[in-house]
């Protein structure tokens, strides 16, 4: 019996580790609000601050990931149609891996400004909020509702690959229903992009 149990354990630890970074339940609250990280601008901002009565948009992204730049435009325009609903956007690099590489801070701040962000573009130390959200990919969206529940996970619309081929816009769908105080049609939709390059 004992032999069993103990064959048993690293089943259990594998089956934990993996549990570890599942996506965020729908209903969830929005995890650590109050973990201060370096916006572009040089401020620190908790996703308390970034959150509106509205509501709150975090998305994971990067800076050079093939479909971060494919969807760049796509990004560009949905985080512009939350704030115009005044919800309130926050776009994370949890890249922790790339910090000496194209992810650092300056190239955030540098490709902040190209992109025209006019909104947080924040350094996730360690990959600590992309850890307790479940996030793995990028770009990743996450769109709170104004009491701080998770609506909708997922990607921005279902066709990262080609923008000329997009059928639905998962996220601005999600957003005017939200807006609108209906029920959100699609919750969940798989996410393409590259993985999250945290550290070993």
């Amino acid at each position: 019996m004992k032999k069993i149990l103990f064959a048993a354990l690293p089943a259990a630890a594998l089956m934990l580790a993996i549990g570890a970074n599942d996506p965020l339940p729908i209903g969830s609250p929005i995890p650590s609000p109050d973990l201060k990280m370096k916006d572009v601008s040089g401020k620190e901002v908790s996703l308390k601050d970034a959150k509106t009565d509205k509501g709150l948009l975090v998305m994971f992204s990067c800076n050079t990931c093939p479909y971060v730049v494919k969807n760049q435009s796509r990004t560009y325009e949905a985080c512009k149609y939350a704030q115009g609903y005044g919800i309130g956007v926050a776009i994370l690099n949890s890249n922790e891996a790339k910090r000496g590489d194209d992810d650092s801070y300056e190239d955030m701040k540098a490709y902040a400004k190209e992109q025209g962000y006019n909104w947080y573009y924040l350094v996730d130390n360690n990959s600590a909020i992309a850890d307790a959200f479940g996030a793995n990919r990028t770009p990743e969206c996450f769109l709170f509702d104004g009491e701080g529940k998770l609506v909708y996970h997922g990607a921005i619309d279902d066709n990262p690959s080609d923008a000329s081929a997009v059928s639905r816009k998962h996220l601005v769908a999600a957003l005017d229903e939200l807006k609108d105080g209906k029920e959100i049609a699609v919750k969940t939709s798989r996410s393409v992009g590259c993985s999250i390059k945290r550290l070993q």
